[in-house]
């Protein structure tokens, strides 16, 4: 029955990325009361996972009943799946982290490939909202941030990502498995009154009442007007670099002067970093009209 439960809420190595154990135990999790009232196909049809897939799960890990697993799930988090349900609150559901990784090994791209496709700009008003975030004044891109947070008790990334992974809401999520925009999680740079500070967490929306983990901040952002600059989707392992440095070359040579905006970098402003490779990466600036 642990090992069960640990599969839910815990990647193995980070081996679980398409592991249908993992995509059905956290399924079970977000639909704990209908289990119940669901017939198996209904099951099988809703989580996407085979009926067979499904047997050999509960004939590996076979609980004996939903009392056993309310037991198990209770001993290990101190909260039952309904109470868990009734009222979320954030728990620690354990985020894939690549055990091997070219660009953290400092290993750069496979075969130097160079994109090709264009940076799309365009102007957007983003509604009023809610960030959820930790934050580093002293970190210098994606992999220092982690290694200065994972210096920070209850800061590391594999903590932060699951406790952003249980929280329900977050309007970036489109149902991505890993850590990145796809699941809802993104960078973003905040200027305030100490400085500009690199920051990682989740948009929530404006009337969002949940539960704020004692180690995250819940900042209010205000509607306001935006500049994306948007590179398509691409190969993470052959052109990540490469992506990321054509944005950076449009954002440094864009001309404000026929647009009738400029940046806004005033204190409170929120500048977001969407990254995910399947579908795109994009950086979102605050801007202000021009007087």
């Amino acid at each position: 029955m642990n090992l069960l439960l640990s599969r839910i809420l815990t990647y193995l190595n980070g081996t679980l990325l398409y592991d249908s154990h993992y995509q059905f135990c956290k399924f079970i999790i977000y639909n704990y009361l209908e289990l119940e009232d669901l017939s198996f196909n209904e099951v099988s049809l809703k989580s996407g996972i085979s009926k067979k897939d499904i047997l050999e799960i509960a004939f590996d890990y076979g609980f004996s009943s939903h009392e056993a697993f309310t037991r198990s799930f209770k001993k290990l988090y101190s909260i039952t799946p309904s109470e868990y349900r009734k009222k979320p609150v954030p728990v620690v559901l354990r985020t894939k982290i690549k055990p091997f990784d070219r660009y953290f090994l400092g290993i750069g791209e496979i075969g130097m490939t160079k994109s090709t496709e264009d940076i799309k700009v365009y102007f957007i008003t983003v509604p009023a909202h809610k960030f959820l975030y930790i934050k580093n004044y002293d970190s210098d891109g994606y992999w220092d941030f982690w290694k200065k947070q994972s210096q920070i008790p209850g800061q590391d990334c594999e903590t932060i990502c699951g406790l952003l992974d249980s929280i329900k809401g977050k309007l970036d999520d489109r149902g991505g498995s890993e850590p990145n925009s796809g699941a809802g999680q993104i960078m973003a740079y905040i200027n305030d009154p100490k400085g500009k500070a690199e920051c990682y967490g989740v948009r929530l929306p404006a009337d969002y009442k949940g539960e704020v983990p004692s180690q995250m901040i819940l900042q209010d952002v205000p509607e306001g007007e935006y500049i994306v600059f948007e590179h398509g989707k691409f190969n993470y392992e052959q052109e990540n670099c490469s992506v990321e440095e054509k944005v950076k070359e449009a954002i440094d040579s864009y001309d404000f002067a026929s647009t009738g905006y400029s940046l806004d970098d005033v204190q409170g402003r929120v500048e977001y970093f969407y990254h995910d490779p399947a579908q795109f990466f994009k950086v979102v600036k605050p801007v202000r009209k021009c007087k």
